[in-house]
């Protein structure tokens, strides 16, 4: 686990998910993937918070349905980065990728949003 440094000296906690945002824009560089983490990072950050306020309302239909839209926004992102022609790097464990994961969603995909890195990329990536 360390601390990596990014643009501007902002530094991300983030572990074993990426080195640094180039590495990020590495393998978010399709504008088909940028499009789904675009939609899908959103709708996975609402379902979570939506999937834990449930639960402490022991609301378990509630609970089923922000699951299985948590588990849609993961699909959506997994066959957006299967387009990518590069992959993530792979951690080492199950707990390193649930780390990496929750990371990506709730810090690192926001961060390059309102960086401009999202934007900038767009423009970069090649057609559709």
């Amino acid at each position: 686990m360390g601390v990596h440094r990014a643009r501007r000296g902002t530094t991300i906690d983030n572990g074993m998910a990426f080195d640094n945002l180039k590495d990020y824009q590495r393998v978010h560089s399709t504008k088909s993937n940028l499009l789904i983490h675009l939609v899908a990072v959103p709708l996975f950050v609402l379902s979570s918070v939506l999937w834990i306020l449930s639960l402490l309302e022991g609301a378990i239909p509630g609970v089923i349905a922000w699951t299985a839209t948590a588990t849609i926004a993961v699909l959506l992102q997994r066959h957006g980065h299967r387009r990518e022609p590069e992959s993530p790097p792979e951690p080492e464990g199950a707990l390193a990728s649930v780390r990496r994961w929750l990371v990506e969603q709730f810090v690192i995909f926001p961060w390059f949003v309102l960086s401009g890195g999202w934007l900038r990329q767009w423009r970069s990536a090649p057609p559709v």
